[in-house]
């Protein structure tokens, strides 16, 4: 799993309320074994019209956003079903942070198990960010963990907080598989002893 420590980049506003694992990522998309490739799928009804054109209107598929590595997302984003394909779909697309008001609890602990970061917001707070970062002319922000701080192009600091817990497993970049690993030595010693 890739640290996540810091990200200066672009954020896209994205003003849906819950938006579900299937808006994500469709369920015909789900078919591979792997996590590689199922970014091309993201958002699929919303980026593209049912002739596989782009929607020119959808905000990933503007020039400004297209290299996002931001949401800044509204109300229950990642709703719905179980599926870890989402989380995939997203990193795969290289979004490595969402902001928004609440999340689907599922979706949270798939996110933090593949090393997406979900900063909770105000309402309020994100329907500002949406705006401003579309008045700066989406101009990059900064996601500092490390600090707890998202930074602004215009030099605005809003101060966030996530589980502690989540912060040191997203800073160190170790999946569930990883953090067991560290413990080899004395795993060895039990199974040895059993």
């Amino acid at each position: 799993m890739q640290k996540f420590v810091r990200e200066k980049a672009v954020a896209a506003p994205l003003p849906l309320t819950n938006v579900d694992t299937d808006m994500i990522i469709p369920a015909q998309y789900m078919k591979a074994l792997t996590r590689s490739g199922l970014g091309q799928h993201l958002f699929q009804a919303l980026r593209f019209a049912g002739d596989g054109s782009e929607r020119s209107d959808f905000i990933l598929n503007q020039p400004a956003c297209r290299a996002a590595r931001i949401l800044i997302a509204d109300r229950n984003f990642g709703c719905g079903s179980s599926r870890e394909h989402a989380v995939w779909a997203l990193t795969d697309f290289g979004i490595r942070c969402i902001i928004a008001p609440s999340f689907g609890d599922i979706f949270a602990g798939n996110a933090r198990k593949n090393g997406l970061l979900l900063i909770r917001l105000p309402d309020e707070l994100c329907a500002r960010l949406r705006d401003e970062i579309a008045l700066a002319q989406y101009a990059p922000i900064e996601v500092d963990l490390e600090a707890e701080q998202i930074r602004l192009a215009s030099g605005e600091a809003i101060d966030f907080q996530i589980d502690p817990d989540d912060r040191r497993i997203l800073m160190e970049g170790h999946d569930d598989i990883a953090r067991t690993l560290r413990h080899a030595d004395a795993i060895a010693r039990f199974e040895a002893a059993l």
